[in-house]
């Protein structure tokens, strides 16, 4: 083998490493970010299921309230029509 095969071989093989490197460093990076992306979603105190269970909630307590105003303003309706006739 020439000198120059073992030196562009041993370039080659250092060039490889060093992407080999930095490629588990972006898996590290990756692996951080997936933990606080599940801790965002998953915390059940502040994640993303616990405000849609929040907000789920509200929106039926605005909606029994809500028929509850309408069957209200009906029925006034009602009796002051009757109360014209």
């Amino acid at each position: 083998m020439p000198p120059n095969t073992n030196t562009e071989l041993a370039i080659v093989i250092s060039e490889l490493n060093n992407k080999i490197g930095t490629l588990i460093e972006k898996q590290e990076e990756m692996a951080e970010d997936i933990v606080k992306i599940k801790e965002a979603v998953y915390n059940p105190d502040e994640g993303i299921y616990a405000r849609i269970r929040e907000l789920e909630s509200f929106k039926r307590q605005v909606s029994k309230v809500l028929w509850i105003l309408m069957t209200a303003l009906i029925g006034l309706g009602i009796h002051q029509v009757l109360n014209v006739l």
